[in-house]
């Protein structure tokens, strides 16, 4: 390998990692959530799933690979978040989530549906699907 491939490999990347800083949730990776930067996360992503969960939760580790696949598979189309319910339990009320894994799906801010309970992912992909065509 010479300098100059080198050199392109380096921007190459950097570019990559510029474009993940500057527009999360488009490139497929899963986005962070808190209760300070909910109200900009919606206005930013119109087609957002937040999946509510929390460290200690068994099936919601269960989840979480779910949802990182269904973000690369659906990125540039839909943003997939994840929020921990015990670090953010102002926004958790105010969404009314009681129970966790708790995927909420927002269109344009608006909250258009739920799913409660470790779901499969092809059944996540489906509320996806219907929710966001």
């Amino acid at each position: 390998m010479d300098d100059n491939e080198l050199k392109e490999i380096r921007e190459k990347r950097m570019a990559e990692l510029k474009e993940k800083m500057e527009h999360p949730g488009t490139t497929g990776s899963v986005i962070q959530v808190d209760q300070l930067h909910i109200s900009d996360i919606l206005q930013k992503h119109p087609a957002l799933v937040i999946d509510f969960r929390a460290e200690w939760c068994g099936p919601c580790r269960r989840v979480g690979p779910a949802i990182e696949e269904l973000a690369q598979e659906f990125a540039g189309k839909v943003t997939f978040a994840k929020c921990n319910t015990d670090e953010n339990q102002q926004l958790a009320m105010q969404l009314n989530i009681s129970a966790i894994p708790n995927i909420v799906f927002f269109s344009h801010g608006k909250m258009v549906d739920r799913v409660i309970g470790a779901y499969p992912k092809e059944a996540i992909r489906e509320k996806v699907l219907r929710n966001f065509p």
